[in-house]
């Protein structure tokens, strides 16, 4: 089940939320989560909603967003502590797997050419 983010503040809490799950799961997503934030709030369609997966009534690792009316999964990857960026859907190609290494040119990169 999805929930629909309607707000900045809603969004926060999600990111937040990733966050504070990887200082127990991969603790090399926090910085870059909060460049991912950006993208996001840069790229979506404005009318779109953004949606995140749900379990137990929580918020969990995957988001949703639409740009230029396609969309898009940011999920978090347990194999290797990363952060997914997927056309289409979770199972949809990769187009960005992304950590704290991860250089904020290439977020920027990718996420112009969406």
């Amino acid at each position: 089940m999805a929930r629909t983010l309607s707000d900045i503040e809603t969004l926060r809490t999600y990111f937040a939320g990733l966050m504070g799950r990887a200082d127990h799961h991969a603790q090399g997503v926090r910085e870059i989560a909060l460049a991912l934030a950006g993208a996001v709030i840069w790229r979506k369609d404005p009318d779109a909603p953004l949606e995140v997966k749900t379990y137990r009534g929580e918020m969990a690792n995957a988001l949703w967003l639409t740009v230029s009316g396609q969309r898009y999964a940011l999920s978090f990857h347990h194999g290797d502590g990363s952060i997914d960026l997927r056309r289409g859907g979770l199972q949809g190609e990769t187009l960005g797997r992304f950590d704290n290494a991860t250089p904020l040119a290439d977020v920027y990169r990718i996420f112009d050419t969406l």
